[in-house]
């Protein structure tokens, strides 16, 4: 399964802090997680069960210098919720590239269960 996704927020953005400390989910997190449930369900998109492999192609929305595993944890986290997978814990294998940016940042992932991923490599394909 191919799905193109908007850029995910960063760790920074994606939580926030109580007044007592304690963390939450944050407005951009919020946000983000109904965008990609909605994508989700719109591609009718079937969980996969057991061990998951994917490969993350990202297109920044702007030139700003920025650490590709900011981003990791909203996107991970917004599959899970959208039904990707039942626990972003399955995830074994994860390749992930950053491409020039793009005028509206957005990110391809390709998810497969893990047997599916390695036969494909086997084959020479992607």
């Amino acid at each position: 399964m191919t799905l193109y996704l908007p850029y995910p927020p960063t760790v920074n953005h994606y939580y926030a802090r109580n007044r007592n400390g304690s963390v939450r989910l944050g407005a951009a997190g919020k946000t983000y997680r109904a965008e990609v449930w909605a994508i989700c369900h719109q591609v009718r998109l079937q969980r996969l069960a057991g061990p998951v492999a994917m490969g993350i192609e990202v297109f920044p929305p702007d030139a700003r210098r920025r650490d590709l595993d900011n981003i990791l944890k909203a996107l991970l986290d917004a599959l899970q919720y959208g039904g990707a997978y039942n626990d972003d814990n399955q995830i074994v294998h994860i390749e992930i590239t950053r491409y020039p940016h793009q005028k509206v940042g957005a990110v391809w992932v390709r998810l497969k269960t893990l047997a599916e991923w390695q036969a494909d490599k086997l084959l020479g394909r992607r």
